[in-house]
């Protein structure tokens, strides 16, 4: 997952230790706008749109004090994994 992750333009991504979830950077993507035309101001900003637009779940990393970063459980099939990190790069791709 943390490898997927990092592969994707705009996330950085830390191994965690024996979680079952990442906090994956996404502040690189802040200042973009997403398809409809919202601009990316901040972490909320970017789960709502990938939840709107990709219909990816994840949560703000702000709700865990964590500004700038979003929280991705793994606690689910590859199969589901391998969607939304699809769904999440097509999303970071759409970013202008």
């Amino acid at each position: 997952v943390v490898e997927a992750l990092n592969k994707i333009d705009g996330i950085s991504c830390l191994k965690p230790n024996g979680a079952f979830y990442v906090f994956p950077n996404c502040s690189k993507c802040f200042n973009k706008k997403d398809k409809k035309g919202k601009i990316i101001k901040k972490d909320l900003d970017f789960v709502s749109s990938l939840l709107e637009n990709y219909q990816v779940a994840v949560v703000q990393g702000s709700a865990f004090g964590l500004e700038g970063y979003f929280r991705i459980s793994y606690a689910t099939s590859m199969d589901n994994l391998k969607k939304a990190l699809d769904r999440i790069s097509n999303f970071c791709k759409s970013l202008s």
